[in-house]
């Protein structure tokens, strides 16, 4: 399971044209599943992205995690994280979950991430989408389990 969070100031999910999610100060998130990931490797990565400290305080140090800091939560899903690109000139995706199973972990991460009381707005899994956002700092890390 891969997770790339990007530390934003808004951040917004178009489909066929329309605003279907959006967010003020907080993350966005890109969820990408691998075969063999399961509701543990979920569970670890929703409470590492919340208590993970990259918002800064008052003299500037990331020292405040979203959870700290009230922040919204846009969780879209991220099939080409699962891509390999070491061999040829076109990614493989033999790692990447099957569609099914990819789309129950993402749902069981936006339970998980819901619990914590933040705003949390979602894309719209297997659709094409437009993400727009602000990344503030630029602020972004990459999670995996």
């Amino acid at each position: 399971m891969k997770i790339v969070l990007q530390r934003v100031t808004r951040a917004s999910v178009r489909v066929k044209g329309e605003v279907i999610a959006s967010i003020s100060q907080g993350l966005l998130i890109l969820f990408g599943a691998e075969k063999n990931d399961d509701e543990d490797k979920v569970q670890f990565l929703a409470e590492k992205t919340l208590n993970l400290r990259i918002f800064s305080d008052e003299k500037g140090k990331m020292n405040l995690s979203c959870r700290d800091i009230g922040g919204e939560l846009l969780v879209v899903s991220q099939f080409t994280l699962a891509g390999d690109c070491s061999k040829g000139r076109r990614p493989g995706f033999d790692k990447a979950a099957a569609p099914e199973d990819a789309r129950l972990l993402y749902q069981c991460f936006i339970r998980q991430v819901s619990q914590s009381g933040l705003k949390v707005a979602t894309g719209e899994f297997a659709a094409d989408m437009l993400v727009e956002l602000v990344n503030e700092g630029p602020v972004t890390f990459t999670l995996e389990r």
